[in-house]
């Protein structure tokens, strides 16, 4: 996975290399997808839900440009195979899931497994952790028709999101970077960076799209 997938893909930090070469990502998806659980492609999961394709976790994790001491948002728990990830490459996760079955899944494995760093919390994504902030890095594995500005005002001064942005009947995983000094909050100048076309479900909240 890591060679033909990744690395032969555009994916060249190593640290988020050894990560995804680290995680046992057949521990996060269900029985009947364990023969799958490396292959180049999305796999659905409980309550409907899918855990993406392994390029897709670390393009979003390269972009957060992650070296080791950060505090991480992630938006949307999944299985909480991405939030492993993250938790080998950055200080502190906090993950947040809307469905509660999804939540205590998660949170249960990732205990199982060794990951202390991940604190998976059940509310609405698109609102963020405001208790927890200022991050220096947010991940949104699901689709917003514009970057939340609760989740931008929670970036600390050059804190990066990475989250698919869904604009023309297309989407395309965004870099949004706070410069190091400016405005505070949402009126922050950020820069936008365009990385890759994506697919997503969509981000389910107050500052995303209606249930």
């Amino acid at each position: 996975m890591v060679a033909e997938q990744l690395a032969a893909r555009g994916i060249t930090d190593r640290r988020v290399l050894a990560a995804m070469g680290s995680v046992p990502r057949e521990d996060f998806v269900p029985e009947a997808e364990q023969r799958l659980a490396y292959a180049d492609c999305a796999l659905g999961i409980e309550e409907g839900q899918t855990i993406s394709q392994p390029w897709i976790v670390a393009a979003i994790c390269q972009g957060l440009e992650l070296a080791g001491s950060e505090s991480v948002l992630e938006i949307g728990t999944g299985s909480g195979y991405s939030a492993a990830v993250l938790a080998e490459l950055a200080e502190r996760v906090v993950s947040i899931e809307r469905i509660e079955g999804l939540a205590l899944s998660a949170r249960a494995r990732l205990a199982s497994l060794g990951y202390d760093a991940v604190d998976v919390r059940i509310g609405d994504g698109s609102l963020g952790c405001p208790e927890q902030a200022p991050f220096d890095a947010i991940a949104v594995h699901a689709a917003v028709p514009h970057a939340p500005a609760a989740l931008l005002a929670q970036l600390a001064p050059g804190g990066r999101l990475v989250a698919p942005v869904a604009s023309a009947g297309e989407e395309l995983l965004t870099r949004f970077r706070r410069p190091q000094e400016g405005a505070e909050g949402e009126d922050a100048d950020f820069i936008r960076e365009p990385l890759a076309p994506c697919r997503f479900v969509p981000l389910i909240g107050e500052q995303g799209y209606p249930p």
